[in-house]
């Protein structure tokens, strides 16, 4: 330093305050996008959020299909007769009182359901994950002799009552997959909430 040169402290400490606030903020525009991207997207929420279907317009016996998780999800509206139909197939199913956990505990019963006139079943075979169709008509013979209605695969011949529980002797190991549900009033079906959990 030469002689009569004086340092301004007063202005060196501005000087590195400015620098240093001026990089923090340079530093974070730089690490916002990294730390922005282990966000989920909305796209990967909606892929596990719950879905809700109205099902008052939804005629007995008709069904509905929607988008679960990437999966289709059946709700079946089911008639007094079909229900009574269950009982009527018991000896012809490889699973009758699914012992298998592929259903919530609320749905551990003769109508695999919550309410025995709705059923909600994940629409996708056990075999190989290809999608029945819905076969409401009996009889139907070129199915099964006693068919009373229920979810053919056409792919490689696998049979499901409807309630979902698999047939004796085709290639599906167990019965169709309930998925967790409730329902929000008498016909708001919240598909991917667990009844329990309402």
């Amino acid at each position: 330093m030469s002689p009569g040169t004086e340092v301004d402290k007063g202005r060196r400490r501005f000087l590195t305050l400015a620098t240093t606030g001026v990089g923090a903020v340079g530093a974070g525009f730089v690490v916002w996008p990294f730390l922005a991207s282990l966000k989920p997207s909305e796209r990967a929420k909606a892929l596990g959020a719950p879905v809700k279907a109205d099902i008052a317009g939804v005629e007995d016996g008709q069904m509905l299909t929607l988008a679960w998780r990437g999966k289709p999800v059946w709700i079946l509206k089911r008639t007094p007769e079909m229900v009574a139909s269950l009982d009527k197939v018991k000896g012809d199913l490889a699973d009758p009182d699914s012992t298998v956990d592929q259903q919530p505990e609320y749905a551990k019963n003769a109508t695999r359901s919550v309410k025995p006139g709705v059923m909600v079943l994940v629409g996708s075979c056990t075999h190989l994950g290809c999608s029945p169709t819905f076969r409401p008509d009996h009889p139907a013979p070129e199915i099964v002799p006693n068919w009373q209605g229920g979810y053919y695969c056409p792919c490689h011949g696998s049979k499901f009552d409807l309630a979902g529980r698999v047939y004796k002797g085709v290639p599906a190991p167990i019965n169709l997959k309930v998925p967790p549900y409730r329902f929000d009033g008498d016909n708001v079906v919240v598909i991917g909430e667990d009844q329990a959990a309402a």
